[in-house]
């Protein structure tokens, strides 16, 4: 299987989350599993794809703008499922972030698929597009070990240049997490 199938798996159920999600009452406290339901796929997928297929693009001069995009884009939903994680525990309304979190992703899952997919077809191998999917997977599984303040962690030090990243990654892999 090559990445851009395993990507498409996690978009796809990302997107049933939200979806439901969505169409929950208000009141309805389903939410609060859907929400978990939603971090727990999309923050472990979103660092697993910025270090491996992100940088790995990075690396091979793809479009840097089109990749730059990528992440802020996963930055930006990230910041909108913390917020509606905060706004669900205070009891405020939390279906208008839902609603900015589902049209965010879905955007960006378009925009991915299309433009980064685009980049990545010209630049991989099939060979190569599988040996990506199988790193996918593990690292996506080491990353739902992961708290928020790491993944957080991960996310920004993802977007930095590769011998400044590798720096870090030495050092928090000491035992020096944060």
């Amino acid at each position: 299987m090559e990445i851009y199938e395993v990507l498409k798996r996690d978009h796809e159920e990302i997107k049933e989350f939200l979806n439901e999600l969505v169409a929950l009452d208000d009141d309805d406290e389903y939410r609060f599993v859907l929400i978990q339901e939603i971090s727990n796929a999309l923050i472990p997928h979103s660092r697993a794809e910025e270090s491996v297929f992100y940088n790995t693009l990075r690396a091979v001069n793809a479009d840097k703008g089109v990749v730059f995009h990528g992440y802020q884009e996963h930055m930006e939903a990230e910041s909108l499922l913390r917020t509606l994680q905060v706004m669900d525990k205070v009891n405020m309304e939390w279906k208008p972030i839902a609603n900015k979190l589902k049209d965010a992703l879905e955007h960006h899952v378009e925009e991915e698929e299309s433009d980064i997919f685009a980049e990545a077809y010209n630049a991989f191998s099939q060979e190569e597009a599988e040996v990506m999917a199988e790193a996918f997977e593990r690292l996506k599984s080491e990353v739902e070990k992961e708290g928020p303040i790491q993944t957080t962690v991960d996310m920004v030090v993802n977007m930095m240049p590769p011998r400044i990243a590798d720096k870090i990654r030495s050092f928090t892999d000491k035992g020096m997490n944060p």
